[in-house]
């Protein structure tokens, strides 16, 4: 919802205050929770926070005087009236009715928590409308990946984010793009080198690279009541590759709430996971975290895990199958299958309900909701992909070799690692110990990666079948591309074939600048190759060169990482956006091919 303001030069300085005073607020933040002791006195920082808290309550004065419609400016901001009530009674009861003890701790805590809210308020809205503006929305992607990653790396590079020694630069910035792109692939060891703080940071750039902060900025303002305006509409369905526009607020509320019920099923399931091996030391906090960390990291495809070896350790434990692999694969299946599935789950109960105990609906019922094309397309070649790469793998750790592979990894291995090649990047064997052939095979699977609209890189498994049915369609001598007996639009085919080919590009490119960069540090091409194909991937498996990879290395890996996250088609329409299409034909003329 957009606000109407009677002095938009006005509206302009205030939108610079709220810049300025936000930046202030994380820097107060920054100051007293960033560094063993506090940069400046506590006292002064909060009375810093009091000053900011005053300048935002101002604003809002100012704001609702030059609103054209005080109405208007009541709906949209509905809520900050409960947030001040809540904050009045947490200052002025702290010390009378409750916080006795410390009531000075109840009222910082209470001013923090507003203007924490009022920041994060505020950046939603702005990534929306940012998103809504008019400007190529893929900018506007692209430029929220790489703030939230500068500003992931300036969080790791603060010295309480180390358990140890403090993290360099490029090793904070490599760390951060890879949460934030949920890759997987690290230089730090996540669970030992960093601190709770490290940890928390890397949990909040997968969980928000993982959706989109702009989806994040959707789902916050439909929270508060907001309704979003048809521009913004238009944005978010271009962002999420919806197919209707009308319904674009039910499938972001849905993103929203079945992200966080199927994460929070993982981690009540993996509660008990960690009894299994022996050598637990941890408590009931940690191991709530740790069940909440690999949830997270399961479900948006990161693969970072809080073991140095990931969960080689946890190879017989049932948990690893039975949850971990279920997470991955519904997170790899994209929100728009996840939807549909839904919608078809859940019209299948109603129909059965009205069957069962209405009999006026059983003449008069509609016809049933059927799968849709991508749905059916997603679950086809994800299916084959799995079992495929699962049997690849037997076949060649068992004859790549004399006497069979050292790994053996076994049925269950086997379709853990086909699982996680293509999405995430967990492992149950040690990759470096598979034979050559396997190691091709993940490649292969990490190329192809996810579905579209998931949080998985890759060509995606939608992009595949529409390249192969086109080669089957031209050996058929067929006119048109054709699957599930529907035929595919031309404009599709012509994308897909993009995509694949620029993706083949970028990895070659990415191996070639490695064999360069890494000429001295010994390692194989095979090597090399794979650590690309898992970094264009956004999978984050690794044969465990990452960490020993030279400073420009690790400077192109970060560059391979951001296009697998976002896809070389999006940088390339980003860049060609304002083009004009040309309005002229050439002449053909035939050639021959093959």
């Amino acid at each position: 919802m957009r606000i109407h303001y009677k002095n938009r030069r006005l509206e302009r300085v205030l939108i610079g205050v709220n810049v300025l005073t936000s930046a202030v607020v994380a820097a107060s933040y920054v100051c007293l929770f960033g560094f063993d002791e506090p940069l400046l006195p506590a006292p002064i920082l909060y009375a810093v926070q009091v000053a900011l808290l005053c300048v935002f309550i101002v604003e809002k004065i100012i704001r609702l005087f030059n609103a054209a419609s005080k109405v208007e400016f009541g709906r949209a901001s509905w809520f900050e009236i409960p947030l001040l009530v809540a904050l009045g009674v947490a200052v002025f009861g702290a010390g009378r009715w409750f916080g006795k003890t410390e009531p000075a701790a109840v009222q910082h805590a209470a001013i923090g928590i507003y203007l924490v809210l009022q920041v994060v308020t505020k950046v939603c809205r702005t990534v929306v409308n940012l998103a809504a503006s008019g400007r190529n929305p893929t900018k506007i992607l692209f430029a929220s990946f790489v703030v939230l990653i500068t500003l992931g790396a300036g969080l790791l590079c603060l010295p309480k984010s180390s358990a140890t020694e403090n993290i360099s630069l490029v090793d904070a910035l490599f760390t951060a793009t890879s949460a934030t792109c949920v890759t997987g692939l690290i230089v730090k060891d996540t669970g030992s080198d960093f601190s709770l703080m490290g940890k928390f940071i890397i949990l909040s750039l997968i969980q928000l690279g993982g959706l989109g902060i702009v989806v994040f900025g959707a789902v916050f303002a439909l929270l508060l009541g907001q309704a979003l305006s048809l521009r913004q509409s238009v944005a978010m369905q271009d962002l999420l590759s919806a197919r209707t526009l009308g319904r674009i607020g039910n499938m972001i509320f849905f993103i929203f709430v079945g992200t966080l019920f199927i994460e929070a099923v993982g981690a009540v399931s993996m509660f008990g996971m960690w009894d299994d091996v022996p050598g637990w030391t941890g408590n009931v906090h940690e191991q709530w975290f740790c069940s909440i960390f690999h949830s997270i990291s399961a479900f948006c495809n990161a693969g970072f895990s809080l073991f140095s070896n990931s969960f080689i350790s946890y190879n017989r434990s049932w948990a690893v199958y039975v949850v971990v692999c279920p997470l991955i694969i519904l997170g790899g299946l994209g929100f728009g299958v996840l939807y549909d599935l839904a919608n078809i789950v859940a019209d299948r109960v109603k129909r059965f309900f009205k069957r069962r105990f209405s009999k006026r609906h059983r003449l008069s019922m509609e016809a049933p909701k059927r799968m849709q094309l991508q749905t059916r397309i997603v679950l086809g070649v994800s299916a084959f992909l799995i079992v495929s790469g699962m049997l690849a793998i037997l076949l060649f750790e068992r004859y790549a070799s004399a006497g069979g592979s050292a790994e053996n990894p076994g049925i269950l291995g086997a379709l853990f690692q086909s699982i996680t090649a293509r999405t995430t990047g967990f492992n149950t064997v040690d990759i470096s110990k598979l034979s050559a052939s396997s190691r091709f095979v993940l490649i292969l699977l990490m190329f192809v990666g996810g579905s579209p609209g998931s949080t998985a890189g890759g060509i995606k498994t939608v992009t595949l079948a529409v390249v192969i049915m086109t080669t089957v369609a031209a050996l058929r001598k067929r006119s048109e591309v054709e699957m599930f007996k529907r035929s595919v639009r031309i404009v599709v085919v012509g994308r897909a074939i993009t995509v694949t080919l620029l993706f083949v590009v970028v990895l070659f490119v990415a191996t070639l600048a490695l064999s360069i960069t890494e000429s001295t540090n010994g390692f194989t091409m095979s090597d090399i190759m794979f650590e690309a194909g898992s970094a264009l991937g956004t999978v984050g498996l690794t044969t465990g060169i990452t960490p020993s990879l030279t400073t420009a290395g690790k400077l192109i890996i970060i560059v391979v990482m951001l296009v697998g996250r976002l896809g070389p088609l999006t940088l390339l329409a980003a860049l060609t956006f304002n083009l004009k299409p040309v309005r002229y034909n050439y002449p053909d003329e035939a050639i021959i091919v093959g």
